[in-house]
């Protein structure tokens, strides 16, 4: 681990960076977190059993890394980054960062539960996408829009989030309690076309390198039958803005 002054003169080197590349400004890169570890799989049941596609809507800090671990996933046929739990009319960035829409961001994940089930999808959530112990932030970004929240979008995955939920807190899985809220009946909305695979089109871009390519390895490595190398990227005919 860098020294204080080193990692701040770096952070301030990565502060021009981003500004001189016009790209979004995000909370600067952290120190890197511990390895992360697999945890132990939900009550593996469908929460729809006629379903042939299911979608599930999750927040987990900066939708780049939770939409760029969720194309990664075998099953996976959609990750669009996006915005839920406020209003269609301040669903958009700009207003979403002012912290008072009610939004969080959000990526939408359409997948096959008969390659993927929705218990699995928690699970790489809770083990890769992001620290579920963090209230209202991830990492080096703060605010209630970086908040860790599912939207169900049935009563079967409410049911069945709320019992991992528990599940994981009664095992002491993490050194804190879990702060994921489940909020039900809340409408998802694209984000803005920049946004969308900005994992994928921006490899280098510090953000990305310091917070969420490290979680691509941890899909890799702590989920190797679920792994993909090739990421489904948002279609063309997706909405985008």
């Amino acid at each position: 681990m860098p020294q204080a002054s080193s990692f701040f003169r770096l952070a301030l080197i990565f502060t021009v960076l981003l500004l001189g590349a016009g790209l979004p400004l995000r909370g600067l890169p952290s120190a890197a977190e511990g390895a992360r570890r697999i945890l132990s799989p939900v009550l593996d049941e469908p929460s729809n059993p006629q379903a042939t596609s299911e979608v599930a809507v999750l927040a987990g800090g900066c939708f780049w890394g939770v939409q760029g671990v969720f194309q990664h996933v075998e099953g996976v046929t959609s990750a669009v980054s996006g915005y839920a739990g406020g209003g269609a009319d301040t669903a958009h960035y700009e207003m979403v960062g002012t912290n008072t829409t009610g939004h969080a961001e959000a990526v939408q994940v359409t997948f096959d539960p008969r390659h993927v089930s929705y218990g699995h999808i928690l699970q790489i959530y809770f083990s890769v996408a992001h620290d579920p112990t963090e209230l209202n932030r991830q990492g080096p970004d703060v605010g209630t829009q970086y908040r860790s929240a599912i939207f169900p979008t049935n009563p079967g995955q409410a049911r069945i989030a709320e019992a991992y939920i528990a599940q994981l807190n009664q095992a002491n899985a993490f050194n804190a309690a879990i702060v994921t809220r489940i909020e039900p009946g809340r409408n998802f909305y694209p984000a803005e076309d920049y946004h969308q695979d900005f994992l994928t089109r921006n490899p280098t871009y510090p953000y990305i390198v310091a917070n969420d390519l490290p979680k691509i390895e941890d899909l890799k490595r702590l989920f190797p039958d679920l792994y993909r190398a090739t990421p489904v990227l948002v279609a063309a005919s997706a909405p985008r803005r």
